[in-house]
């Protein structure tokens, strides 16, 4: 659309709708957006449950204009999403043990039995896609840090069993990222296509990329021997972050205050709230 969004706030639902055939019912996806960054994590909780979890998917959406939030970001939406969704398996596990043994055994469906890197990689629980956002501005970048910034984010999903797409407003790039969504909600064919080229927007559906393919992080040896790391993820973590370094938590968090938002002003609450305040 032409319009600015809106930012989004909290935890929002919306639903898409599609027909199979005429006249039988229409499959229903819903859809959870979590805003607010990373200042509002523990609402994941609430889509996200054992009743559902069989169909659940995550799509994690990066903003690839502020690398250096990007990292930290990531980092911590994915954590607490594993653990919230490893605690629901591990119930699982006592109440109904078949599907818990189907959603692990899924978690390997993309990458083929002989795939190389099947030792080296952590797949996330269900399904992941990762949304690299803002392509245009992106693109305006310099060469060298659009390719480390390319090549961390086909590690990582990688190495979580993640599809990984980059989006703009650009039809032909919303058209991509749309079928990967279509996959996930509707059972659609998944696309084979694959873009791995950094000059270009990336396209790489989960199981499709190798370490190989990737390479070594983006550092010169000599660096790379400096660095302490105990696994791969920390290290490519430790390279990113020596061309991007984090901004510091509180700096992520949102200052604004829905609550003080005057399109949600009610008055008999606020005079509650002034009260327990005071």
């Amino acid at each position: 659309r032409e319009e600015s969004p809106k930012p989004t706030l909290a935890l929002e639902y919306t639903f898409g709708r599609r027909a199979r055939r005429h006249n039988t019912p229409k499959d229903v996806a819903h859809f959870w957006e979590l805003g607010g960054g990373t200042s509002l994590v523990e609402l994941i909780r609430i889509p996200i449950t054992s009743h559902n979890i069989r169909s659940f998917a995550v799509v994690l959406v990066l903003d690839l204009s502020k690398p250096n939030e990007l990292w930290t970001t990531m980092e911590s939406l994915l954590q607490v999403t594993r653990n919230h969704v490893n605690k629901i398996l591990s119930k699982l596990e006592k109440t109904n043990p078949e599907v818990a043994a189907e959603i692990k055994q899924r978690m390997w469906n993309d990458l083929q039995r002989d795939h190389p890197d099947s030792a080296l990689v952590d797949p996330f629980p269900i399904p992941l896609v990762i949304i690299g956002s803002k392509y245009d501005i992106f693109h305006e970048f310099d060469s060298e840090m659009r390719k480390i910034i390319s090549k961390t984010l086909r590690f990582v999903s990688h190495y979580y069993g993640a599809s990984l797409v980059f989006t703009s407003k650009s039809e032909a790039l919303l058209l991509k990222a749309r079928a990967l969504i279509n996959h996930l909600a509707f059972g659609y064919d998944k696309s084979k296509s694959v873009s791995v080229d950094p000059s270009k927007p990336l396209f790489i559906p989960a199981g499709l990329d190798s370490m190989s393919q990737i390479g070594p992080p983006p550092a010169s040896d000599s660096d790379l021997g400096k660095m302490r790391a105990n696994t791969p993820l920390e290290l490519w973590k430790k390279v990113f972050e020596k061309t991007f370094p984090p901004k510091s938590f509180c700096d992520l968090q949102d200052t604004k205050d829905p609550a003080q938002d005057s399109q949600y002003a009610e008055y008999e609450i606020d005079v509650m709230r002034a009260q327990k305040n005071q």
